[in-house]
């Protein structure tokens, strides 16, 4: 069971999805960054400076200056300013992976038409070369 797990493991793409993962999660992080550093700013400024991340409705009673000190104080709160954020995270991460597709699949068959190199003689011919000079001995 051991060795069949190490196969598993060993398999390429298994390997490249981990890669993909790590990969994935750094890039999260960098467009986590994007919109809240650069994109949410524009947007705050053409909106007469609102923070989509601090739109939230109280669902209950009392009164909190932020969504963090509702949620501190243990209130319930309908956070639609973060469910927006994360819809412009998803459409900026769908767009970026549109792009380096549509890069990819432009680039690939330009690879393709790239001639092969000269793979020499196959095993195969060469034993035959092999027995037919042991033939004429």
């Amino acid at each position: 069971m051991l060795q069949e797990f190490k196969d598993f493991i060993a398999k390429g793409n298994v390997m490249d999805m981990a890669v993909g993962i790590i990969i994935g999660a750094a890039f999260t992080a960098i467009v986590g960054s994007l919109v809240s550093d650069l994109i949410n700013p524009i947007i705050s400024l053409f909106l007469g400076g609102v923070d989509f991340s601090g739109l939230y409705v109280l669902l209950g009673t009392g009164e909190y200056v932020s969504i963090a000190a509702a949620e501190e104080a243990g209130a319930a709160v309908f956070a639609y300013g973060r469910f927006i954020m994360a819809v412009i995270n998803f459409l900026i991460v769908a767009w970026v992976v549109f792009m380096l597709v549509k890069a990819v699949n432009r680039a690939k068959p330009k690879v393709e038409e790239a001639p092969a190199a000269d793979p020499g003689p196959s095993e195969l011919d060469i034993l035959m070369e092999i027995r037919d000079s042991l033939k004429k001995k």
